[in-house]
């Protein structure tokens, strides 16, 4: 593979890092607070789901998030910033990249209808696609110091 610049493997690394800034970016811009104390994220996302144009949206919020809001607020926010680090420093990537794209499909998902969410969740998914098929963590990462899914 011929690159400029870097080398293939090392452009992935770089893929790898931005995606996993990306999600680092999106933990960091959550109010913990209001998602924390008064489950800001979970009723919004329960007002979405509750108006979609999709049933089984509606009913597997119904079933998986809204009878534990509490867990799944912490559970969406620390996903969050455990798929940013683990991708940044290439720790566990991945398991990293397949939870971010399941994550990415979840979101998309849930706001099929949103164009700017459509397009943000679906580079997402892409980016994690190349990067798991491109073995983005052979280079620049904790999983290739530690001879991790060689």
């Amino acid at each position: 593979m011929d690159a400029i610049w870097l080398t293939g493997a090392e452009w992935l690394a770089v893929l790898r890092i931005g995606l996993g800034l990306w999600w680092l970016e999106s933990w960091r811009y959550k109010d913990r607070k209001a998602w924390f104390e008064r489950g800001a994220g979970i009723a919004w996302a329960a007002g979405i789901a509750a108006e979609h144009r999709w049933g089984v949206v509606r009913s597997g919020f119904e079933a998986a998030v809204a009878p534990r809001p509490r867990v799944m607020a912490y559970v969406v926010v620390y996903a969050e910033l455990a798929l940013g680090l683990g991708l940044i420093s290439g720790f566990l990537t991945p398991v990293a990249l397949v939870g971010g794209l399941l994550l990415n499909a979840l979101y998309f998902t849930l706001m099929v209808h949103d164009v700017a969410e459509q397009g943000q969740n679906s580079m997402m998914a892409l980016m994690s696609v190349v990067g798991l098929f491109g073995m983005c963590w052979q280079t620049w990462s904790l999983d290739s110091a530690l001879g991790l899914f060689l």
